[in-house]
């Protein structure tokens, strides 16, 4: 698919990389010289530094053949304009990145009309929410979701004194019985897509898929705590922690935000006048526990330094907080953060780029895909899918015993969804036309149910 990105700066750059890695057609402008070299030493793109709002510019990458257009500068009247140029020419689908919060939803509505936009993107946003999601959820987890809410996929970090270290699968699910699947595992650098004989080790990131009330059982049962974060703690001012900080407060959360810039502040106090803002650096151990680190259940670093969010996350849990998390945005500080214990972590780049990968796919499904829905897993290094079982589809009914063999290395058959039913499949259980079906993969790269299978 011919996909153009403007603008490539580290969110747009990583968007370029995963969607060239997806066997797209990718073109990347950029009005800086050296950000385009450096794109077209990594990456097998074609590049051109222009302005994305020039006409000559959009011609030569070729706007009029381009199936989505994604505008990625940092400023939102250029992207808009971008898009409606784009759009003009003959783009069909066009997105555009949107920062500024004093935008209105009703405002990016009739932009989006008017524009004939096909999607507006907030990074800030987009950080909050999973943010959010991963302070509803024990020691800073992170849940995916399926088939309508039918499926929540939930991965986890086993502790040093996890029961579960030294124990097959297969033992696991004797012991803690119930309609659950561990679809992938994490050991360092490795991800794995097991059978029940794997052997899982304390350190371990775990994805369960469960229906969301037997996930929260299991959860229970493995010893981690299910209570909701209600005192959090954010470190940094950002537009993310503005997001964050409403998303809280509307759940009846105490937030209390540490911001070292004055005017800021007022902006805060401002946007989010039921939070506590605190004027001062937080990068000093003393300042958190003076301003009652040790009673919050929550804290999240959001400062612009990634060594400074992976260090203040780590003191808060040394203090016993029971959750902490920080926003990183280089790819090797989210390595090293792991190695170090960091219980929770959103790499803001990674987030965009994986609604960008589902967008893109979503658009390939009208023309003949039949990816439904897709999540990217431990880090970006697996994926769950989720498809539609249809009429053509030539193992319909057949038992997953009898297709042992023919599907592919690290792919499993996560979940099946039949009418009403929630079905974590075993050996005697088949794929029914109708069907909606999940299925993981590490080192595929699948666009059709079909594709699991051998040649």
């Amino acid at each position: 698919m011919k996909i153009i990105v403007v603008g490539c700066g580290k969110i747009g750059t990583y968007i370029v990389g995963t969607l060239a890695a997806e066997g797209h057609d990718v073109t990347a402008i950029d009005l800086s010289e050296s950000v385009i070299k450096s794109i077209a030493d990594q990456y097998d793109v074609q590049t051109l530094v222009g302005d994305g709002t020039d006409y000559d510019t959009l011609q030569e990458a070729g706007a009029e053949e381009c199936r989505l257009f994604l505008a990625m500068t940092t400023s939102d009247e250029k992207n808009i304009l971008c898009c409606f140029l784009a759009r003009r020419m003959g783009a069909h689908h066009t997105v555009a990145r949107i920062e500024k919060p004093e935008t209105s939803d009703r405002e990016l509505a009739f932009i989006k009309q008017q524009m004939n936009i096909s999607m507006f993107l907030n990074p800030s946003q987009i950080v909050a929410s999973e943010l959010f999601n991963m302070l509803k959820l024990p020691s800073g987890m992170h849940a995916d979701y399926f088939a309508r809410r039918s499926f929540e996929m939930v991965e986890m970090k086993l502790p040093a004194d996890s029961s579960l270290d030294g124990m097959t699968l297969i033992d696991m699910r004797k012991q803690y019985k119930g309609k659950y699947l561990i679809v992938a595992v994490g050991r360092g650098d490795d991800v794995f897509v097991p059978d029940g004989f794997f052997r899982l080790r304390a350190g371990d990131r775990i994805t369960m898929n469960a229906s969301p009330a037997e996930a929260d059982r299991v959860i229970s049962e493995l010893g981690f705590s299910t209570i909701a974060s209600r005192n959090v703690m954010i470190l940094g001012g950002s537009l993310t922690a503005m997001h964050l900080g409403k998303m809280l407060v509307e759940l009846g959360t105490t937030v209390k935000i540490i911001e070292e810039d004055r005017d800021r502040c007022r902006d805060l106090c401002e946007a989010v006048p039921e939070a506590i803002v605190i004027h001062g650096d937080g990068a000093h151990g003393d300042m958190l526990m003076e301003e009652g680190l040790e009673n919050c259940d929550a804290f999240v670093a959001l400062t612009g330094m990634d060594e400074e969010n992976i260090l203040m996350a780590i003191y808060a849990a040394s203090q016993n907080v029971g959750k902490t998390l920080a926003k990183i945005d280089r790819t090797e500080f989210s390595n090293l953060a792991m190695k170090l214990g960091l219980m929770g972590q959103v790499e803001p780049k990674k987030l965009v780029a994986d609604l960008i990968v589902r967008y893109a796919r979503a658009i390939e499904n009208a023309v003949g895909n039949n990816v439904e829905t897709l999540y990217k897993l431990m880090g970006g290094k697996a994926e769950a899918l989720e498809f539609n079982v249809r009429q053509n589809f030539k193992r319909a009914g057949v038992a997953l015993l009898n297709l042992n063999g023919q599907i592919k290395p690290n792919i499993l058959i996560g979940g099946i969804v039949r009418g009403d039913q929630r079905i974590i499949p075993g050996p005697t259980d088949s794929m029914q036309v109708g069907d909606r079906v999940i299925v993981v993969s590490a080192g595929h790269t699948l666009y059709d149910l079909s594709d699991i299978f051998v040649e």
